[in-house]
């Protein structure tokens, strides 16, 4: 099988952008990559089609722009950076919101629109829930409120790596890195754009409808990559688990 050269891929990236001038000697593609959006066919009762399909013609929109950010930061002047006024930093804090949203609405598609869901008392979610935040309904207020609290953003229940425990964090247009060293449970867009067409500014309505269809199997599964991640971190340096 040929190897495709770097210039090659940059090439094939500057088509799919509409660019097509020839790539220049300098221009390498040394550290740009390329997200592959997940197709979604999301069925609920709780959100109309219109909704559903602006959303996801949302979520690949972002990854498009994150690819395309992707592609002009290999190329971008790192010489002429500074923390004012430059296009490299222009384009990471493009690439910080672009790549936090197109992650966090996969994470969202993923875990919602159970029809049958239904969480098990003797699961590990609930437990590691119900120990974090004193008990399970307590988890879920605290959710709740922060999904109240998030401006344009996400509500996202976390295993946090450096406290050592699940948490809610709100990731939203004023803190955007906020995720460092997370590992996302439960995520849920509070964005107006995806409810107002349903629920108006009635918000809590919205929260209250998603949590009820939440996917709890694939909560488990996050849950129990997590406790895997925790056993990892908690080992010592240079220790094989």
């Amino acid at each position: 099988m040929k190897d495709i050269t770097n210039a090659e891929i940059l090439k094939v990236i500057n088509e799919t952008l509409g660019n097509n001038e020839t790539p220049k000697k300098t221009q390498q593609l040394n550290e740009a990559y390329v997200l592959q959006p997940k197709k979604y066919s999301i069925q609920t009762d709780v959100l109309s089609q219109k909704s559903i399909t602006a959303s996801i013609e949302d979520f690949d929109d972002t990854v498009k722009k994150t690819n395309e950010i992707s592609a002009k930061l290999d190329s971008v002047d790192r010489n002429s950076a500074n923390e004012k006024d430059s296009e490299y930093r222009e384009l990471k804090v493009a690439e910080s919101h672009n790549l936090s949203d197109s992650f966090l609405m996969a994470a969202h598609f993923d875990n919602i629109a159970d029809p049958t869901s239904k969480v098990m008392m003797d699961s590990l979610a609930y437990m590691r829930l119900a120990r974090d935040f004193g008990s399970f309904e307590l988890w879920q207020r605290d959710f709740i409120a922060s999904g109240l609290s998030a401006r344009n953003g996400y509500v996202v229940t976390v295993y946090n790596g450096s406290l050592n425990r699940f948490m809610n964090l709100m990731v939203d247009e004023s803190n955007v890195g906020t995720l460092l060293n997370c590992y996302p449970i439960v995520c849920l867009c509070v964005k107006p754009q995806v409810y107002n067409r349903d629920y108006l500014n009635d918000r809590r309505s919205y929260i209250f409808a998603m949590m009820k269809e939440l996917n709890w199997n694939l909560v488990e599964a996050r849950v129990k990559r997590a406790d895997r991640l925790a056993k990892l971190l908690s080992a010592p340096l240079g220790e094989k688990s």
